[in-house]
């Protein structure tokens, strides 16, 4: 493909992406196909000569859409958003053209200054404060891949951190106090954690949940002083701010105190409803941030960014250089050498790194602030809208938490089979697609949440609609 013809497949793809958009709400949300379809309709082996684009393409409407489940029609409503935009996407084409891989400055200073700078932006438009910023000399701002990287990241840079207030140089003397770290969440807190504390090679204490499904401070405190006296050493605690099951919030300002208490590590989750501090009204959900050690968001989730970008900001940037830096010769250069700049790469786990900042900056330029704090006002109010239309069904009742951001989590009041059979009847109607939980002494129940940036009001009632009119066939059985 040269330049000419990439030009003419380049409007090509624009229009078949904005055609797609257009045409969404036309798709069946969630795909249908058995496992393995895939493997039927394609070839063994790759091409030994090049095929025409067009045929390519052809086989994208005809191979590969019928298995995509379409997570930006304004009918999904399952697990959280993964929300993309138009500003984001085209940054994306930039990025694929620029092609760098930004692990140190040098390699594209622009990759690196761009990324510090957005992520000031960023911090600025959620009110964090202003330790985490570049300009704080200290705390700094990373994109990371996801949350999951995040955490894995923190516990590390924790880790490290215990070794060297230990004096634990060598690994005989790191692996004795390994084994004593303990690191500690709310049984609700993404799974990511438990994952985290395998591959570091930590215990993991997943604490029970109060009543409303949050870490209760008297909770935590009494798990950290059992530990003590067992002998073992509490390293870290991550605090969530809108679990994956139900939105619950950990109560960050009453956690923080107990965690500086025992030179815990803060780690503050906040990978979906993160983005929902762009707007000021919901910034006392994270009272207490000022105390974090780490805090991180997914904008790939809810705030109009392609996936993936992660971001993550830290109070001191030295605990994740002296966690991750490692400086071969092949890699040196003046810049980096005389500290004069950052190199991402010792702040996170793999060596390369994507321009992930173009998309973010895009973004925040074509929408700004006000335009951000819309789109999440705008899915709030329909989440409540959802909420209104389960509460006046006297069939359903809401569950858990109150609604909280853009979610709401019901169940039909004639129990779990009947909630678990309108859920399947009405995914596989192809109209709607929502997930379920399981969440204790409640049991099996229904998560809606509104995910798209086309939603709109009559999306929803129409997403009301398919669950009412399959409740009226599932419990007249």
């Amino acid at each position: 493909m040269d330049a000419n013809e990439f030009r003419r497949r380049g409007v090509d793809m624009v229009n078949y992406i904005a055609d797609y958009f257009e045409g969404i709400t036309d798709r069946n949300v969630m795909s249908n196909v058995e496992p393995g379809y895939l493997r039927k309709l394609l070839p063994d082996e790759a091409p030994v000569e090049g095929e025409d684009f067009g045929a390519i393409m052809a086989d994208v409407e005809s191979k590969i859409m019928p298995g995509v489940t379409h997570w930006q029609s304004p009918h999904f409503h399952a697990y959280y958003p993964a929300n993309t935009s138009y500003p984001g996407i085209l940054a994306d084409m930039l990025t694929g053209a620029i092609g760098c891989i930004g692990f140190s400055w040098i390699c594209s200073p622009a990759c690196t200054e761009l990324e510090t700078i957005v992520m000031d932006w960023l911090g600025k438009a959620l009110g964090l404060p202003a330790k985490f910023l570049s300009s704080s000399g200290k705390g700094s701002g990373v994109i990371q891949g996801t949350a999951s990287e995040a955490l894995m990241v923190a516990l590390l840079a924790a880790r490290a951190r215990a070794f060297v207030r230990a004096g634990a140089v060598g690994p005989e003397e790191q692996l004795e106090l390994q084994k004593k770290l303990v690191v500690y969440s709310s049984d609700q807190a993404h799974s990511s954690i438990e994952k985290g504390g395998i591959i570091a090679g930590l215990q993991w204490r997943a604490l029970r949940s109060g009543t409303n499904f949050a870490l209760e401070p008297a909770t935590l405190a009494a798990a950290l002083e059992e530990d003590r006296a067992r002998g073992l050493i509490p390293l870290f605690v991550c605090v969530t701010l809108g679990t994956t099951s139900s939105c619950a919030f950990d109560p960050l300002a009453d956690l923080a105190p107990i965690a500086k208490a025992h030179d815990l590590w803060l780690h503050v989750d906040a990978a979906y409803a993160g983005s929902c501090f762009v707007c000021p009204e919901f910034r006392h959900l994270y009272a207490g941030i000022e105390d974090a050690d780490s805090f991180n968001f997914n904008p790939h989730k809810w705030l109009l960014t392609n996936f993936d970008c992660s971001a993550m900001w830290v109070h001191d940037r030295n605990a994740l250089i002296n966690a991750f830096k490692v400086d071969p010769e092949y890699l040196k250069n003046p810049a980096s050498d005389g500290g004069l700049v950052n190199d991402y790469r010792d702040w996170q786990i793999p060596l390369g790194r994507r321009f992930r900042s173009l998309k973010l900056w895009f973004v925040m330029r074509t929408y700004g602030v006000a335009g951000l704090q819309r789109h999440i006002r705008t899915h709030v109010e329909l989440a409540e809208l959802f909420e209104h239309c389960v509460r006046d069904d006297d069939r359903f009742e809401v569950v858990g938490n109150p609604r909280q951001m853009g979610l709401v989590v019901f169940r039909a009041k004639a129990g779990d089979a009947a909630s678990k059979r309108i859920m399947d009847d009405a995914n596989n109607s192809g109209k709607i697609f929502f997930t379920h939980t399981v969440l204790r002494d409640l049991g099996f129940v229904l998560r809606f949440a509104v995910c798209a940036p086309s939603t709109t009001k009559e999306h929803i009632l129409k997403s009301w609609s398919v669950i009412s009119e399959t409740a009226d066939k599932v419990l007249a059985k």
